[in-house]
């Protein structure tokens, strides 16, 4: 930010509206990053409450040479949404839900409302938005799009760029871009939503967006399996998708290492199985009319069971025992807050079948490096998403920045080997933006820099995120 005057502020305030203006104590959860990696500064914080106060602000920055930071509900793991030193834009105020359609299957709602709102407006209106990770009770769908997120019922439905199909988005320059699209067929050239969707909030600041809803599942049946290897995982995925007729919703790794970490850390949840083995399995299969999964779950696992690719297992009888089987999933990140200051995060993909083998790898790879490692090694198989963490040996000193950053690089050479991304679902932000260039191709990195090149020429958005 290159103006800091009182005019800026008093204009910037006057543009957002009286209630814009966020300071004292009130910035400061905004400027802390969750687990505290990336201390936050900015010279101004503002919380517009509608798309057209946004695009005023937005055209005085830009016409003021004043760089911008967009944050959602600040959960983000990778630093995209820390401002260093700009001027911070916070669309939680923009947080209306515009229009509800069941007939079209759509919802339009504006970037500040969160996605657990978006959840529940589907639900009362007899239908479905099927998104969901562990931050949805505070995570705001601006954010969630601007950094794809995935989730763990991508393998029915797909990640966030894929139950969108129009955004409304204020450029750069202060414009308003109207691209609340809602038509499933709209074959006239380039798909713009795309360049924001995943774009970090790089290119601009999306405000609004339609998404997809779907029909509500009648039936459920959610199941914690006890497997011997991540090899017999990927055979009992494909066992589970072809029997069910691709009924499963969900379908999520964890290793050993980790159900311990989380019955340590949230001592309330039973032990699902009482079998001890490497890898679990917890997957979650819905259908359309009742009665029609519990019969053909219990054969499936039968069947698995008698392969040998299943060797322990419960499938919930009720709502609540099925939340207490997905809380041994979702506090995953939680428990390893709770027992390490500090550990390595990846946030990897790689395809389904290569999931074995690079578990191995980047094990025996790990181990060499820091012999006496806990590696946590859970996430969305039926994607190929695993996140892949890394604890000091218990009762050690946490790694530090350079040994972590070896650690992470190991991870990454070994996913690069199997054909996998660095970024399965976090994005790039801060964290990953210097390893980025070394591991896309120079016409990649090309083509991405003349994008920012033409909708920012000024380099005021987001600045020293993802680029």
């Amino acid at each position: 930010m290159t103006d800091h005057s009182s005019d800026a502020l008093t204009a910037l305030t006057s543009l957002a509206g009286p209630d814009a203006l966020i300071e004292g104590d009130d910035r400061t959860p905004l400027l802390e990053e969750w687990r505290g990696r990336w201390p936050g500064e900015a010279s101004l914080v503002l919380a517009p409450g509608s798309t057209e106060e946004l695009s005023s602000i937005m055209r005085y920055c830009h016409a003021h040479d004043l760089a911008v930071v967009p944050q959602g509900g600040n959960t983000g793991l990778v630093g995209g949404q820390v401002p260093q030193g700009e001027v911070l834009i916070s669309t939680r105020r923009i947080n209306r839900i515009r229009d509800i359609s069941p007939g079209d299957f759509t919802l339009t709602a504006e970037a500040g409302v969160t996605l657990e709102a978006v959840q529940e407006a589907a639900k009362e209106a007899g239908r479905l938005f099927p998104l969901s990770i562990g931050s949805e009770g505070s995570c705001n769908i601006g954010g969630v799009l601007s950094t794809n997120a995935g989730g763990v019922n991508v393998i029915r439905y797909g990640n966030a760029r894929d139950l969108v199909l129009g955004i409304e988005a204020v450029l750069p320059d202060g414009r308003i871009w109207n691209g609340l699209n809602r038509l499933r067929k709209n074959n006239t050239g380039y798909d713009l939503k795309h360049l924001f969707i995943g774009g970090e909030g790089t290119l601009g600041i999306i405000s609004a967006a339609v998404l997809k809803l779907y029909p509500r599942p009648a039936e459920t049946q959610t199941a914690f399996l006890a497997v011997p290897s991540p090899a017999a995982a990927v055979e009992l995925l494909s066992l589970v998708q072809e029997k069910s007729g691709g009924a499963v919703t969900s379908f999520e790794l964890m290793n050993a290492n980790l159900l311990e970490l989380v019955l340590t850390h949230f001592p309330d949840l039973p032990r699902p199985v009482e079998t001890r083995t490497p890898f679990y399995v917890l997957t979650e299969l819905s259908a359309g009319r009742q009665g029609v999964l519990a019969e053909q779950t219990e054969d499936i696992l039968s069947g698995a069971m008698e392969r040998g690719i299943v060797s322990d297992g419960t499938i919930a009888q009720s709502q609540g025992q099925a939340h207490a089987l997905w809380a041994l999933r979702h506090n995953a990140s939680e428990a390893m807050k709770k027992d390490a200051a500090q550990c390595v995060k990846c946030d990897i993909s790689v395809p389904i079948r290569e999931v074995p083998s690079f578990l191995e790898k980047a094990g025996n790879a790990v181990t060499a490096e820091a012999p006496g490692a806990r590696i946590i090694a859970f996430g969305h198989m039926g994607d190929g998403n695993i996140h892949y963490d890394i604890l000091a040996p218990d009762g050690a000193s946490p790694f530090g920045d350079e040994k972590g950053a070896r650690l992470e690089h190991l991870v990454h050479e070994v996913v690069v080997a199997h054909d996998g991304s660095i970024s399965a679902e976090h994005g790039i932000g801060l964290l990953k933006r210097d390893e980025l260039k070394t591991r896309k191709s120079d016409v990649e990195m090309e083509m991405m820099r003349a994008i920012k090149t033409v909708l920012d020429p000024k380099g005021l958005m987001n600045p020293g995120k993802l680029l």
